[in-house]
């Protein structure tokens, strides 16, 4: 694979994203390669997937120069399948943030069931900022590990929290210092290796279900505000501005 890698260590299955010099931000061809990673059946003696990256950042998320140039087409997300497979993977996940997770790496960091931070990591959503909305799928997930109050915080003002933000709002489970973040992730990757492999299957299959209330609820005409936002001209704006590094001028259109 191109941009991620895959690697197995007794009970341990490590996803790697390697675009770091692009701060790993998820282009299609990038998704396709997680999608593959997260649909593949772990073997029978895997206990725990781990999402770790390469580079200063975790995720910028969505490579914006690409969707500028290949607008999106039908109202797809392209990030909701991975995210999708990630949530709904057999093992648990656990997710090793060094750097920045922004937008869809924020994303991809909540839909693990442990994130484990360094304090000087930073989580965001900053789609207000550049004109678009998250879907339903992606915005039930943030509801659904920040509560009403967090998910306001992190999706109405859009500015990057500080990890230690997020740990006290209990979307993340723990911080650490840069230093320390993998002893801190051992912990808990360690202590997931060590419990009965069809125990962690069972309860992980659980929770999943437990928390699918919200997909039987009508939306389908919040849909429609959100795919506005995506063929918007203000949406065209804001990804340019946000490339250019400079203030955009929004006109709610």
């Amino acid at each position: 694979m191109q941009y991620i890698r895959v690697e197995t260590s007794g009970p341990v299955r490590t996803v790697t994203l390697t675009r770091g010099d692009q701060r790993n931000a998820l282009n299609l061809a990038m998704l396709d390669e997680m999608l593959t990673a997260f649909t593949t059946p772990p073997a029978q003696d895997e206990r725990v997937l781990v999402i770790r990256a390469e580079g200063p950042a975790f995720c910028s998320g969505m490579d914006l120069k690409e969707r500028l140039a290949k607008p999106i087409e039908n109202n797809e997300s392209p990030i909701e399948g991975v995210l999708h497979a990630l949530e709904n993977y057999p093992l648990p996940a656990v997710a090793v943030v060094h750097g920045h997770a922004i937008a869809g790496g924020c994303e991809l960091a909540l839909h693990c069931d442990f994130v484990v931070a360094a304090e000087t990591a930073r989580f965001g959503m900053s789609l207000a900022q550049i004109g678009l909305a998250p879907t339903w799928f992606l915005a039930k997930k943030l509801m659904e590990v920040a509560g009403p109050v967090g998910a306001r915080e992190v999706l109405l003002l859009g500015d990057p929290l500080p990890s230690g933000r997020l740990r006290d709002l209990g979307v993340i489970h723990s911080t650490a210092a840069p230093d320390a973040l993998e002893a801190a992730a051992s912990k808990i990757i360690d202590r997931l290796a060590q419990n009965a492999p069809l125990s962690l299957r069972a309860i992980k299959a659980l929770l999943v279900r437990e928390m699918a209330f919200r997909d039987g609820v009508y939306h389908g005409d919040v849909d429609k505000l959100v795919n506005a936002t995506r063929t918007s001209a203000d949406s065209k704006e804001g990804i340019a501005a946000r490339l250019e590094k400079r203030a955009p001028n929004f006109k709610g259109v």
